[in-house]
């Protein structure tokens, strides 16, 4: 790798280490994790229409993320003292009371150590002005282990419900050895993971239906799963 190339971060990877300035002050991004799982998600740019109903939406969730031991934390190419004035912003038009922190990254640091960045360089925000560069999402456990990596085009908004859908999904089937079927939510059924043998599977999981000695399904009751409220 070069050194003008972003790190390869892919599932399974350590998410790197940094230091910056947020809304909330100075963070070493590790000791902010400590022991939760993390949502970090980034944008071009401060002021930015499909950036503000995102931030809202996601302000209005965080309940919902705390519950479930996460915690979330926004980037934006911008400066810190920029991002107040765009808190001020986004919870005037989408009636959110945004409080978790988000990262000043003007030099873009951050976006270029995550690779945040689009087929570009890291310079095109200045050069070019609105920059389509860092939409990205990260979820990471409390491993300091990168657990899903999304990017976004900037014309489409994010869905910050299908974010803690996957929330749900990693935290229950870490617990219960499980996966999570296409399009699942919390309370439906899910599949035992293909580790676990049918005769250890049926012990554990009496109700088992196999469709597929490779696709075995199992009920599991909502107040099981982590939007339940089990604790992690």
């Amino acid at each position: 790798m070069s050194a003008e190339e972003p790190p390869r971060l892919r599932l399974g990877s350590t998410a790197p280490n940094f230091k910056a300035e947020t809304t909330q002050g100075p963070i070493d991004f590790h000791e902010f994790i400590g022991d939760n799982w993390v949502v970090l998600f980034s944008h071009p740019e401060d002021y930015t229409p499909v950036c503000t109903t995102e931030l809202g939406a996601f302000a209005k969730l965080e309940p919902e993320f705390t519950k479930r031991g996460v915690k979330l934390i926004g980037l934006s190419a911008n400066t810190v003292e920029s991002h107040g004035g765009w808190i001020s912003d986004i919870n005037e038009v989408t009636g959110s009371n945004l409080t978790f922190p988000i990262i000043g990254d003007k030099e873009r640091k951050v976006a270029f150590t995550y690779d945040m960045l689009d087929h570009q360089d890291v310079t095109n925000v200045d050069a070019k002005g609105i920059a389509f560069t860092i939409r990205s999402v990260f979820i990471i456990d409390p491993k300091k282990t990168i657990r899903l990596i999304l990017s976004y085009p900037a014309s489409t908004g994010r869905n910050s419900a299908e974010v803690l859908r996957v929330i749900d999904s990693l935290q229950t089937g870490d617990k219960y050895r499980v996966t999570t079927p296409i399009d699942w939510i919390p309370g439906q059924d899910v599949i035992v993971a293909p580790p676990v043998k049918t005769e250890d599977a049926v012990k554990i999981w009496p109700e088992i239906k196999i469709v597929k000695p490779y696709l075995r399904f199992t009920p599991l009751a909502l107040e099981k799963t982590s939007a339940g409220g089990f604790q992690q």
